[in-house]
């Protein structure tokens, strides 16, 4: 039924309809001007044309228009394996060949026939990209993995920054190390992870350290020392800088705390003296949003799932009083 005209088509009218217009286009005549002739409008036309469409996925489907035919792909496979065009891509063969005055299909039709016989791969005489897997660390416990990096420290005088080395444990976010000097060489890297290692009762056991790809990071004494210890030296992607979140997260809290000095530093001994109160509050008193709220050291003394369940018996008290309050389940 066409419901805007409000009278009713049969199948067998719909398809003398359908014939009567497309015997006119093909003659000449406009679809538009011809559905108006027999009174139906040319989207319900088209709707027609597309529920008469054998829809069944077994039906043979009309071949496009502009589908290449198999010898002009036949074609393009013999032209991009000659010697000539062996080593280019479709981008510069389809151009090459319109200088010679000859076309064939455009770029898109190029890699399209490319992909069906298997033959986009890589071209050229350099070797092809290999992927490889990011190499990942998982800790499980404290003094598994740690992560460490530097950071410039302002001072009073222009141009010139203190070099705070920091180490930590990604188990508990946990400072395990730190020092301020005036240079930043592997020299220093070395007497910090030394001291950390023997500290914290690690020497020879299973560590990795994960850092960026600084000069520190990767100087023949400082990586020598690592192999002495046996720490197992990490280094995150080439120009990926978010591969160690970590540290950076941790220079963040650092310089925005209220209690950094946004002028600078006087003297080596005062910034020594304002990272050690630093990484005294960080560790024992900062509550931590990655341990849910936990100090570092509380999680890294294992204190972390007794208090966590603490706080659950207080949420649960607190809805039990008034459930009014609470519209979902308590908070982890």
């Amino acid at each position: 039924m066409d419901r805007r005209k409000g009278r009713l088509t049969s199948p067998p009218d719909r398809q003398s309809i359908i014939r009567l217009v497309n015997n006119a286009v093909n003659s000449g005549a406009i679809k538009q001007k011809a559905c108006e002739i027999v009174g139906i409008d040319a989207r319900t036309l088209d709707r027609w044309n597309k529920k008469a469409e054998d829809l069944r996925p077994i039906a043979a489907k009309p071949t496009p228009k502009n589908k290449l035919t198999n010898e002009e792909e036949q074609e393009i496979i013999r032209i991009i394996n000659l010697p000539e065009y062996s080593h280019l891509p479709p981008s510069q063969i389809v151009p090459k060949l319109a200088d010679k005055g000859k076309y064939i299909a455009s770029e898109s039709s190029f890699y399209r026939v490319m992909k069906k016989y298997n033959q986009q791969k890589h071209r050229g005489s350099t070797k092809a990209p290999v992927k490889r897997k990011v190499t990942t660390h998982c800790a499980m416990k404290t003094n598994q993995v740690w992560t460490w990096d530097i950071t410039w420290l302002k001072t009073n005088v222009k141009g010139l920054y203190y070099k705070l080395y920091l180490m930590m444990d990604i188990w508990d976010r946990s400072i395990v190390a730190h020092e301020v000097w005036e240079e930043e060489n592997s020299e220093n890297a070395s007497i910090l992870i030394e001291k950390a290692v023997i500290a914290n009762k690690v020497l020879r056991k299973p560590l990795v350290l994960h850092s960026d790809n600084g000069s520190p990071m990767k100087g023949s004494t400082f990586l020598a020392t690592l192999e002495r210890l046996g720490v197992t030296k990490s280094f995150s992607r080439p120009r990926v800088s978010n591969d160690n979140p970590y540290s950076e997260s941790l220079f963040k809290t650092m310089k925005y705390c209220p209690e950094f000095p946004k002028k600078g530093f006087s003297s080596l001994q005062d910034a020594r003296e304002w990272v050690l109160k630093f990484v005294n509050w960080y560790n024992n008193d900062h509550l931590h949003s990655g341990l849910n709220f936990i100090s570092p050291m509380d999680r890294r003394l294992n204190k972390d799932i007794e208090m966590l369940k603490n706080r659950q018996k207080v949420y649960e008290q607190a809805r039990n009083l008034r459930p009014e309050r609470w519209t979902r389940h308590t908070r982890k």
